[in-house]
């Protein structure tokens, strides 16, 4: 419960920030140009019965405008004098116009208005990024660093790639870190006409079609390329976290305690298959998962949490074998060995001056790659794997983190600004794109035209939150 309140607190931070400054940015050019802006919302303010929705608002003096909080936490909004948007007041539209209205306005005006939010969205997310870079720098784990290689999937093997490969780059430059939010990593070899590796102390070269479905690559069990981990166990669950996860077992143990594995063990192999890395240990648990979800009796789950164990304790030449019931989740009470274990990162650090620069291109990069990236939304795995607001906030750590805050924070930015922009009426892209139609033939899309564009966008709207929190709540039941 505690985890969960800490990635709403962060979500809702996150949120209510990027929705004040992108109503905002529609806001300043609003009243630049002498535009009168009715209400400024954080959240929409949708009534139920004769309440009317408000959290709370008020109206400075001498003021046209009321600012507010509402309760959906949806979004937010700015009612525009003379504007045709999700409000729908059409009645202020039968009226005639005046010179303080948004469609009395020049276009490059009215253009400027509209894009105002998705400017600020961006220059915000570049702002916040160069001041990560100042405050904490880049730290990460290069891929060419990874001497021990990586592990690849069937798939990828038929292209001539081999277990324990060091990959260095490809003919679109060197590989820079795998835990990439922007999945660059897996772009670069979707892209790929050539992939440059080591092996066996050689560096060789293998050939690639470049044109790689990269979501298929990310979407398959297991995934086309990981790093190589050994299955050497970091630590074991404390007694005190094993009782709260409820893994303890027959006699009080966990299944590793009574198993006998200690910390720097290896796991061998898992009933009779060889897991000499934490890749192949944790498909056989997905395996032994997706058995389990087909058992509808305790002994039938039973059965299959009791698993056989082949292990090596640290130091030893002799591998023992133990049988175990696994908890309910299927965990052992272990913790697993990660990159900090084997690897060293590389840190760079930036001076105020240099960490603007730096910023500006991860900013670039980070919005080049989602929009890269969102060409997979319109197949059937693209649309699965569509997220909503529980999605958005498991993005956020389990404990408060500022570095992950703002980071994420600055990604939720860029994603904000490119969404908004895209031409669907409803939203800023949609008027966006009537503007561009009116500046270049030199006519206006009737009033009825624009209401009707209107609702049509908003149906578009709700239907994609309701498949993303669909997809949220079949993820949560385990259908997905």
């Amino acid at each position: 419960m505690e985890t969960f309140l800490i990635r709403l607190l962060q979500f809702f931070m996150s949120i209510s920030l990027l929705v004040l400054l992108h109503e905002g940015g529609h806001v300043f050019f609003s009243k630049l140009f002498g535009v009168r802006v009715e209400k400024f919302f954080v959240f929409f303010d949708v009534k139920i019965g004769k309440w009317s929705g408000k959290l709370f608002s008020w109206k400075p003096k001498n003021s046209d405008t009321e600012y507010g909080l509402g309760w959906l936490p949806l979004g937010g909004y700015c009612k525009i004098a003379g504007m045709i948007d999700e409000s729908m007041d059409t009645e202020q539209m039968k009226r005639d116009p005046q010179p303080w209205e948004f469609r009395t306005k020049p276009a490059w005006q009215r253009l400027l208005i509209m894009i105002g939010g998705v400017t600020v969205n961006f220059i915000l997310a570049l702002i916040i990024y160069a001041g990560i870079m100042f405050a904490w720098g880049e730290t990460y784990y290069k891929v060419p660093d990874m001497t021990m290689g990586m592990e690849f999937s069937e798939a990828a093997k038929q292209y001539g790639f081999r277990d324990h490969d060091i990959m260095l780059g490809t003919d679109q430059g060197p590989f820079k870190e795998f835990l990439d939010v922007n999945g660059d990593f897996f772009r670069q070899i979707a892209k790929a006409k050539r992939v440059d590796i080591i092996r066996d102390g050689k560096r060789m070269s293998i050939p690639m079609p470049g044109n790689l479905d990269m979501l298929a690559m990310l979407k398959s069990d297991p995934v086309f390329v990981r790093p190589y981990l050994p299955s050497d166990v970091d630590s074991i669950v404390s007694h005190a976290d094993a009782v709260k996860a409820g893994m303890i077992s027959v006699g009080g143990k966990t299944p590793a305690e009574a198993a006998g594995i200690r910390r720097g063990d290896k796991i061998l192999a898992i009933n009779g298959h060889p897991t000499d890395s934490w890749n192949k240990f944790n498909y056989q648990l997905t395996v032994l998962g997706d058995i389990l979800k087909s058992k509808k009796t305790a002994k039938d789950s039973l059965q299959v949490r009791t698993v056989s164990l082949v292990f090596l304790h640290k130091g030893s030449t002799k591998a023992d074998t133990a049988t175990v019931v696994l908890s309910p989740d299927l965990k052992l009470g272990i913790y697993q060995s990660s990159f900090a274990d084997y690897y060293k990162p590389t840190h760079i650090s930036y001076g105020f001056f240099e960490s603007i620069p730096a910023g500006v291109s991860y900013g670039i990069n980070t919005l080049k790659g989602y929009v890269s990236n969102f060409q997979y939304l319109f197949s059937a795995d693209g649309a699965k794997s569509l997220g909503g607001f529980g999605a958005i906030g498991s993005l956020f750590p389990p404990f408060w983190d500022w570095y992950m805050f703002w980071k994420m924070t600055a990604f939720l930015s860029i994603i904000l600004a490119f969404m908004n922009i895209l031409p669907i009426p409803a939203l800023d892209g949609g008027h966006v794109l009537f503007l561009l139609y009116e500046m270049i033939t030199r006519r206006k899309p009737s009033e009825k035209f624009m209401i009707y564009a209107e609702y049509a966008g908003i149906a578009v709207l709700l239907l994609l939150l309701i498949v993303a929190n669909l997809n949220d709540i079949l993820r949560w039941l385990g259908y997905m």
